[in-house]
């Protein structure tokens, strides 16, 4: 096999090539439709709250500083963007991860055609989703302790914090991602990080790729499901035999 230690991209994009495969759509629609919903619930209370604010801002101001509302407007729209864009990926993959799990589970068998043991049905997924809830816990709870750290290094070289937070970001990605076939086959979670950063480049050019997807709007609700996708083929091709 032909490795190139940054072909992470690539992964992605056979990921959006493998969500369009009839066996596929099936799995593919319910994080699709998970993603749809709490986009939408998100952006809509978000703008009714943030509209709120606006016109109390605009009440407090001078009736001759009122064409601040055209200024404010376009800057909440920033903000929403940004806000619901962060906590709409984490609920989301909160939410879907038993079917991203399962959608993980297709794709392996697809593309090795072997039967892996795990979540089988719908109905399956559906009655893993505690177990699902406590791994996505512990990659929270990974993901807080270098988000305290790089907190602490952005007010020390404070130039670098857009790049120090995508950084993490991109890498949590790859490893939100990889994770699920991993899962699949029981390995605990600090075995998949192991295996996740033995690909070092590979990883974390895929999460790179899959953070700034995440920021585009409409790209963003067909961005999880490829991923998995991608996740799962590089479980396939690069993680499976690492030990």
């Amino acid at each position: 096999m032909n490795i190139r230690p940054l072909s992470g991209p690539d992964y992605l994009l056979r990921g959006f090539k493998i969500i369009r495969q009839p066996g596929i759509r099936l799995f593919v629609a319910i994080p699709l439709l998970i993603n749809i919903v709490i986009f939408g619930a998100f952006t809509t209370l978000t703008l009714d709250a943030m509209s709120g604010w606006i016109n109390q801002v605009i009440a407090w101001l001078p009736s001759w500083l009122d064409f601040l509302r055209w200024i404010l407007w376009p800057l909440a729209v920033i903000l929403v963007l940004a806000i619901v864009m962060y906590i709409f990926s984490t609920v989301a993959n909160i939410i879907a991860a038993p079917f991203n799990g399962l959608l993980a589970e297709k794709v392996e068998e697809m593309l090795t055609g072997q039967e892996v043991s795990g979540r089988e049905t719908i109905a399956m997924a559906i009655a893993s989703f505690p177990k699902s809830i406590g791994r996505e816990c512990q990659k929270l709870l990974y993901y807080l302790g270098f988000a305290i750290l790089t907190l602490i290094a952005s007010f020390v070289i404070s130039p670098l914090a857009p790049l120090l937070w995508f950084a993490l970001n991109s890498w949590m990605m790859a490893v939100e991602y990889c994770d699920y076939p991993m899962d699949n086959h029981k390995l605990s979670f600090k075995d998949a990080r192991k295996r996740i950063a033995s690909q070092r480049g590979t990883s974390a050019s895929f999460g790179a790729l899959v953070m700034l997807g995440t920021m585009v709007p409409i790209l963003n609700l067909f961005i999880m499901p490829a991923a998995v996708c991608g996740g799962t083929l590089m479980w396939v091709e690069r993680l499976k035999d690492k030990a």
